[in-house]
């Protein structure tokens, strides 16, 4: 089962994953009239920030909803793969917020694409989930569609990698990494997990009969309790991220 993305109901229960990631922009620190690709650019949250710079971006998704919201937002957005992206030396940069962990099928196809898609010297930034990411809401989903006689590694959507492991791939694929670090992100969750698994865990759900997902998801959050929700702040996700810059030899 593939993730399903809304367009709107990501910006009311997860509009702070662009915020948090608005400061890759200064990291992949563009200049006027540069050319950047948005890599899983979703609503074009980003890309319109760096439209704002001077910056010539396009966004590329794998969500067609995303790409139109993206669209709507006037960015030139497109719907695309991002383990094959049809671009060739064209980039000076490629930015990506919270995306990579969702292309679990091949990462290695997908930094050998952006490679490919920057110009010579070009730097590749992102920020997206590393080991240890969201842990107890990821255990609890895994734990609930294996208690229903599913195999959540045939489920499991997402790809979270040790600091060491994807500086390697980084390398293994052609990048000198000139920074890359791994550290928590504690974050409060606006509408709740209800509304994070509502927006993040479809995956998880639409491999269920449509009779047991409600039933899953609240048994998900009873799961959950305990270790995610405090009394004074409410629900807070334990996020884990790995940031990086990397650069395409000259």
């Amino acid at each position: 089962m593939t993730q399903r993305w809304d367009p709107e109901a990501y910006g009311r229960h997860a509009g702070f994953v662009p915020e948090l990631g608005r400061s890759l922009i200064d990291l992949l620190a563009p200049r006027p009239g540069e050319r950047v690709l948005d890599l899983g650019c979703g609503r074009g949250d980003l890309a319109v920030e760096l439209a704002r710079r001077e910056v010539r971006v396009v966004g590329v998704d794998g969500s067609m909803a995303m790409v139109e919201a993206a669209r709507r937002n006037g960015i030139d957005a497109r719907w695309v793969d991002a383990h094959d992206l049809p671009f060739r030396e064209e980039f000076d940069g490629v930015l990506s917020n919270a995306a990579l962990h969702w292309m679990r099928r091949d990462p290695d196809a997908v930094i050998r694409s952006v490679h490919r898609a920057l110009v010579r010297g070009g730097r590749f930034v992102a920020e997206f989930g590393g080991a240890g990411n969201v842990a107890d809401i990821h255990r609890a989903l895994r734990a609930e569609v294996a208690a229903r006689g599913l195999d959540p590694d045939r489920i499991d959507p997402w790809f979270f990698p040790t600091a060491e492991e994807y500086r390697a791939r980084l390398e293994f694929g052609g990048f000198e990494v000139e920074h890359l670090e791994i550290f928590s992100r504690p974050t409060p969750l606006p509408t709740g997990v209800e509304g994070w698994l509502d927006t993040f865990g479809g995956a998880f759900f639409a491999a269920l009969p449509e009779e047991e997902r409600r039933p899953a998801r609240d048994r998900v959050i009873e799961r959950l309790v305990p270790t995610r929700r405090d009394a004074v702040q409410g629900w807070t996700a334990d996020y884990v991220r790995i940031r990086f810059r990397a650069r395409r030899p000259p």
